[in-house]
């Protein structure tokens, strides 16, 4: 079966503390892949690591059959891959389509002509207010991302990451800090992300991302203990166990 990613015995150690421990993941295209487990577990050192924000001791990363150890972030976005942050990383003195904008120039032609100006008629700025209207933000495209609330910048965020086209998309705790009604909305809007596109999510609350998840990979202490399909994770002993509590 060819996977859109596939991490095989990836190693990655800080000052002799194991972060991953020969971690193995395989993900199909499409797929809706949930990675839990306590703080510390090493989750977003994984992300890292797949993105190439780090580079493992050890092991590989390929995505779409391709091995990028070593390749810089840009490159894998070239490739097909994009991912959103715990922390949110916008330009908050920007508008919202101007942050969307220069997203969609990560992997345009244009990004190479610095003395074409960008202006708000351009094709551009067409393609940003479309994405902005898939999250439900058009009518604040020319707001400054100051002026929305934390719910709305995390909208914001998944309208860039799908701005780069990708066949795989990773979010990093997509639903954190956010109040009661605005989980629901940003759950309801990466369930309708289309099915051509595969998700990896990290993510603490265990009602929506269950809801999310077809499998689930549980990390502790920066080792796999448990792989599979929803069902069987989650009832699990060792998922109980260690995260859930049980």
């Amino acid at each position: 079966m060819s996977y859109v990613l596939e991490v095989k015995d990836l190693i990655k150690s800080f000052g002799g503390v194991a972060v991953t421990q020969s971690v193995c993941l395989q993900v199909a295209p499409g797929e809706r892949r949930l990675i839990i487990g306590p703080n510390g577990a090493g989750k977003t050192t994984l992300f890292a690591q797949i993105t190439g924000d780090l580079k493992p001791d050890s092991g590989s990363v390929e995505i779409f059959g391709k091995n990028v150890i070593g390749k810089p972030v840009q490159a894998r976005a070239h490739m097909g891959m994009s991912r959103t942050y715990q922390i949110i990383t916008l330009f908050s003195k920007d508008t919202l389509a101007h942050n969307v904008v220069l997203s969609l120039l990560g992997t345009s032609p244009r990004k190479n002509n610095v003395f074409s100006p960008l202006k708000n008629t351009d094709e551009l700025y067409e393609q940003a207010i479309s994405l902005l209207d898939s999250v439900g933000l058009k009518d604040q495209a020319y707001r400054k991302v100051s002026e929305i609330s934390y719910g709305e910048q995390r909208r914001v965020e998944i309208a860039l990451a799908l701005a780069q086209k990708p066949e795989l998309l990773l979010l990093d705790e997509p639903l954190a800090g956010l109040s009661v009604d605005e989980r629901v909305m940003v759950a309801d809007l990466i369930n309708n992300i289309s099915k051509e596109v595969a998700i990896v999510m990290i993510e603490h609350d265990m009602e929506m991302a269950l809801a999310f998840a077809e499998k689930i990979l549980v990390l502790q202490y920066g080792k796999v203990i448990v792989d599979g399909d929803r069902d069987s994770v989650v009832n699990d002993p060792k998922t109980q166990e260690v995260y859930l509590g049980h």
